[in-house]
């Protein structure tokens, strides 16, 4: 009787660089500069797909850089917390995340230094932000409120104001302008992020526990926690529906009210469901609640 020899499959380079990407952050970046993108053709008079295609290649390189740092510097709680990352599974060296990261830092600079100021300082302040929250000495990831405060900077004023910006230099006069439906769009993420970096530390709290990394949820504990996210999530949709109509002048009020609505709804009933043993499930729900956030303003922009 023979035995055959297990063979292992080590996963090929694009699956890691897909999972060391962290998906559902990559796709947020694109999902953003697409809905800025419709806004802006909405708003301003001229367009080019190409401007949306840099734009995205860009943004993927900072989400990469900050995400990949962050894993560089967390394996071992990532071990506890999220042992399937590439660098916790042991299928990606470090010295290799080192040369993603790099690569993927590079791409952006070099990109904004071919499309002006604007762009530049955006690209760079993602960047010293994202690297401020997860290397030491500085490491902001200790402290909750600034750890929270950088995410949503990121997401909120760097990615928003940062691409409508360049898009506004490019389609029109030459004369930066920002509307007040990307104004909204702003303020609406800045709870909205700040939730997010809440919520994603919920389900780990053993790992960050033991790392002495004092998130809201350590702090707190879980439950209170995701109830400290899920009320910021709710003061934005809330925000937004009351104000809306009354401030975003060039977006339609009828598609705002409803749209966030029912984005609202979701949001409820899914919260009521949500397994604490299985929280990652309802985290993920919320990233599409994000995503949705860009369709819908960019519909509420096309209606009016």
């Amino acid at each position: 009787m023979s035995s055959q020899a297990a063979v292992v499959r080590r996963p090929g380079a694009a699956t890691l660089l897909w999972r060391f990407s962290r998906p559902h952050t990559l796709l947020g970046t694109f999902i953003s500069a697409a809905g800025l993108y419709v806004i802006a053709v909405a708003e301003l008079p001229g367009s080019g797909l190409d401007q949306l295609l840099w734009v995205m290649v860009a943004g993927a390189g900072v989400n990469v850089a900050i995400v990949g740092v962050n894993q560089i510097t967390d394996v071992e709680i990532d071990r506890i917390n999220k042992p399937h990352l590439p660098l916790a599974a042991g299928d990606l060296s470090r010295e290799a995340a080192w040369w993603i990261v790099a690569v993927a830092a590079l791409v952006p600079v070099v990109l904004a230094l071919t499309q002006g100021v604007l762009e530049l300082a955006a690209v760079i302040a993602a960047l010293a932000v994202g690297a401020a929250y997860s290397l030491p000495p500085v490491r902001l990831k200790r402290f909750p409120l600034v750890a929270s405060l950088c995410i949503s900077g990121v997401r909120a004023i760097a990615v928003n104001l940062g691409m409508y910006g360049h898009f506004s230099l490019a389609f029109g006069d030459g004369t930066l302008t920002i509307p007040p439906a990307v104004w909204a769009l702003t303020a609406f993420v800045l709870p909205f992020s700040f939730a997010i970096a809440v919520l994603k530390d919920v389900p780990d709290l053993e790992g960050d526990r033991r790392f002495r990394i004092a998130t809201f949820t350590v702090r707190l504990g879980a439950r209170r926690a995701a109830q400290l996210g899920i009320g910021a999530l709710v003061a934005a949709y809330a925000g937004m529906i009351v104000l809306g109509p009354l401030l975003v002048d060039d977006a339609d009020g009828l598609v705002l009210v409803a749209g966030h609505a029912v984005a609202l709804a979701l949001l409820v009933a899914w919260a009521r469901r949500a397994d604490p043993s299985d929280f990652r499930s309802f985290y993920m729900r919320v990233w599409a609640l994000f995503f949705a956030e860009y369709a819908l303003m960019a519909l509420a922009v096309l209606a009016a």
